[in-house]
């Protein structure tokens, strides 16, 4: 049986990209102040110097460069969906600065990317992840990779 692929949240990232190179995170850039933000932001600019209230949908970029990183040792707390029957996993956790949009990023590393293979200042680039799998459904994400990667 085929499960369902679901993004985790909805309209943050493309969800069905054609190709890898087609996968984006999505944000919103100010009309008023040019200022972008992610997650996305539908309501007003979030801009304390800024009252402008036209958004527009951007894809950020796919590229950035490591700001920070750790490991993640424990199983989250719920609603973090894991199956408390199967053994918990540590998967890394990386913080990407975007130049361009000038704001930071957070996400889980891609399969087989742990902390012994970042840097800070190391360049990644964003791509599409799974969050979590059950009988129905593919809960999908984005991920971060370092660029180049040729494992996992």
């Amino acid at each position: 049986m085929a499960r369902t692929r679901t993004p985790v949240v909805s309209g943050w990232f493309t969800e069905h990209p054609a190709t890898e190179a087609d996968f984006h995170l999505i944000g919103t850039r100010c009309r008023t102040c040019a200022a972008v933000f992610f997650p996305r932001e539908d309501t007003c600019c979030r801009n304390p110097r800024c009252a402008g209230t036209e958004l527009t949908g951007v894809a950020l970029s796919r590229r950035g460069r490591v700001w920070s990183y750790t490991d993640g040792r424990y199983r989250p707390p719920a609603p973090y969906p894991s199956d408390p029957l199967l053994p918990w996993r540590p998967y890394t956790l990386v913080a990407v600065e975007l130049a361009a949009e000038r704001m930071v990023v957070l996400g889980q590393g891609a399969p087989g990317v742990t902390p012994a293979d970042l840097r800070v200042g190391r360049e990644m680039e964003v791509v599409p992840g799974v969050l979590y799998e059950d009988a129905e459904r593919t809960w999908t994400t984005w991920h971060w990779r370092p660029v180049g990667w040729d494992r996992g």
